[in-house]
């Protein structure tokens, strides 16, 4: 077959299948044209997801008759004046968005530059041109396209449902609007709730659009980003690690001002937070990059959504080293969300099954009525504290401390065993009473014990230690509320960041064991855990080969204590199973610890004193992440006594 010149209409078709490729493409095409226009207010009209109608009204720069005609034809652009593509300042640049959209749907503009008379418009319908007329228009410009890929109908067939299409469109205007907090975005339509996001203003601009869109809860679960490196500027906001999604859409990242999804950003992202997040978790982030133009090519992509660095480590660098740091400077911050999913997790009494302390009878509500009755009244319900003897509780109905009752219920612990009194025996009255006797004590309370806490524990962040449940959980009160404790994850982490300064120390102490331990593992396991054991030693994990299939363990890290050996090495030949061969030594010796970290680590079941619930809380405090174990697991939560009182109705 014979070579032959393609039209210019099969060319632009062709064009717009790199560049166009659902309503949501043309959709950024058009508002970053606005962007560049200088535009401060920009409304989006969609009908049927884009597919029938979309209309895009700005209040930007406009276009002369002249530059009118010329935009609708491919390579023809305002935006590289030296014709340098290293040197690029605006969003759009190679001229091509126009003519694509004109070549597969109708497309018609209308616009009107300050020096203008009047406003002129054009229409394009399937590549084909029409004359330019006489418009009205008071400013800006207005771009309509209708029938997308109505000139290519196979297309039409790759599209997906009106709503997927109208929520790509939307996810595309919430970046662009990340991008430029002080223009207005109205996004409206017959196929969507409208989204309204005002033009923000002030130092405060950038957080104020974040807080639009991403919602006040991360704003106030958001650590502040910025770093400087040989002319790299970084900025934006990051969650904290146990602010987290399911997926990575909550990720934001821009350079120059760009929205772009780029390998080498998230690559950095996901190091980053891979000691203290959970590997099927992603992170919220809004992350911003600005570098010279001559740093960093745009034009590596037909929709400009990757771009390529010319020093990509000194990016990763900064990145990791930036959202690290941040890490520590939050100390042992957690999420609030925590502390709402805790308080949620509660339900009222009087929703839930109980126990009725008067009667003893159960009250088990039935499963389809879990509601409480609109009129609802604690004061009136059943469950209030009886009243004292002049029918109100007063200071005379407590007893004193010094008094044989209130010392017997201090003593309650220690008190021998008897066998328990048949309640039917009892008045009705007192079987309620005698119920409470029947509930179990705390698994330790710090009463039980003849240590004494310094009371000045209450003014730390994470207070004094009261009591264990459970052998799992420390419950401590703080001077306005209290906070839970997860012993393991707490203890995981701080053993994790102790190895990890080892490390760096080239200082982690080893104790040989008296016996070796033999692990039998597959084959291809054993020569995995062979080929690293120089890396594991670092670790102060020493092992070797023992005959086929199975691994002599001789030393342990001396800080691991009651360590489950065979169930370390069995984790540590799965971790190494999944490693790439390119990575990095340190995010390996990085993974390696965090494995012996989580085995070494005081297990859930086991009792604590109360001073080792109390010297746990207070290096919690001193070591940076502590708000979060090895896997992004919360290590506390806290209620204020105000959300307390609220779920008693005290409020």
């Amino acid at each position: 077959m014979a070579v032959r010149q393609l039209s210019d209409t099969t060319i632009n078709r062709i064009a717009a299948g790199e560049v166009i490729e659902r309503p949501a493409s043309v959709v950024k095409e058009l508002v970053e044209n606005a962007v560049d226009a200088g535009a401060t207010r920009i409304e989006i009209v969609t009908a049927t997801g884009g597919k029938s109608l979309l209309r895009i009204t700005d209040n930007g720069a406009g276009m002369t008759k002249e530059d009118l005609q010329l935009a609708v034809r491919r390579h023809c652009t305002s935006k590289l004046p030296e014709d340098d593509l290293m040197d690029i300042r605006t969003m759009g640049f190679r001229g091509e968005a126009l003519p694509s959209i004109g070549a597969i749907s109708r497309l018609e503009i209308t616009t009107r530059h300050a020096s203008e008379p009047h406003a002129w418009k054009i229409e394009v319908e399937g590549g084909q041109d029409n004359d330019i007329e006489p418009a009205a228009l008071n400013s800006g410009t207005r771009v309509e396209v209708k029938d997308i890929f109505f000139s290519v109908p196979a297309r039409l067939k790759f599209l997906k449902s009106d709503r997927a299409e109208a929520t790509a469109i939307t996810e595309i205007i919430k970046r662009i609007a990340l991008a430029n907090p002080t223009v207005r975005f109205t996004l409206s339509g017959s196929d969507r709730r409208q989204l309204e996001l005002p033009a923000c203003t002030g130092d405060d601009a950038d957080l104020a659009r974040i807080g639009q869109i991403l919602g006040a809860e991360f704003t106030k679960n958001a650590m502040e980003i910025e770093a400087l490196r040989e002319g790299v500027h970084l900025y934006g906001y990051a969650g904290l690690p146990t602010f987290h999604r399911a997926n990575s859409q909550h990720q934001f990242f821009f350079v120059n001002g760009r929205p772009v999804r780029d390998k080498l950003l998230l690559g950095s992202l996901k190091a980053a937070y891979s000691d203290v997040l959970s590997r099927d978790r992603h992170p919220i982030v809004v992350l911003n990059i600005d570098l010279d133009p001559h740093q960093v090519d745009v034009n590596v992509h037909p929709a400009k959504a990757d771009v390529r660095f010319r020093d990509g480590q000194l990016v990763r660098g900064l990145m990791i080293g930036a959202l690290k740091n941040a890490f520590v400077q939050s100390g042992f911050r957690a999420s609030t969300a925590n502390t709402q999913s805790a308080i949620n997790a509660i339900r009222p009494m009087g929703q839930s099954a109980g126990f009725n302390v008067h009667s003893g009878a159960s009250m088990h509500t039935p499963q389809g009525n879990r509601e409480a009755p609109q009129n609802y009244s604690w004061q009136q319900s059943s469950y209030r504290p009886e009243e004292g003897p002049t029918g109100v509780w007063s200071a005379a109905d407590i007893p004193d401390v010094g008094s044989s009752e209130m010392q017997l219920g201090l003593m309650e612990a220690n008190a021998p065993y008897s066998a328990p009194m048949d309640q039917s025996q009892l008045p009705a009255n007192e079987q309620g009473a005698q119920a409470y006797q029947l509930v179990d004590a705390p698994s330790a309370d710090s009463r039980a014990h003849g240590h004494q806490l310094p009371e000045d524990r209450e003014n730390f962040p994470l207070g004094a230690a009261r009591a264990q449940i459970h052998e799992t959980y420390i419950v401590s009160q703080t001077k306005d509320g209290l906070v839970i404790v997860d012993q393991h994850a707490a203890h995981e982490r701080l053993v994790y960041e102790q190895l990890k300064e080892d490390l760096s120390k080239r200082d982690v102490s080893r104790q040989m064991l008296l016996i070796p331990e033999i692990v039998d593992l597959p084959e291809e396991d054993v020569a995995r855990l062979e080929e690293r054991a120089p890396e594991l030693e670092e670790v102060g994990l020493v092992l070797e080969r023992f005959g086929p299939g199975a691994i002599a363990v001789r030393e342990t890290p001396s800080m691991l204590k009651r360590l489950n050996i065979k169930a370390l090495v069995q984790d540590l030949a799965d971790d190494f199973a999944e490693f790439d061969s390119s990575t990095r030594i340190r995010e390996k010796l990085d993974l390696v610890a965090a494995t012996m970290a989580c085995h070494g680590s005081i297990r859930a079941g086991r009792r604590m004193r109360p001073e080792e619930m109390d010297n746990l809380l207070r290096d919690m405090e001193a070591t940076p992440k502590s708000g979060q174990c090895n896997h992004g697991r919360p290590t506390w939560i806290e209620l204020k006594l105000s959300d307390i009182e609220r779920l008693f109705g005290r409020h």
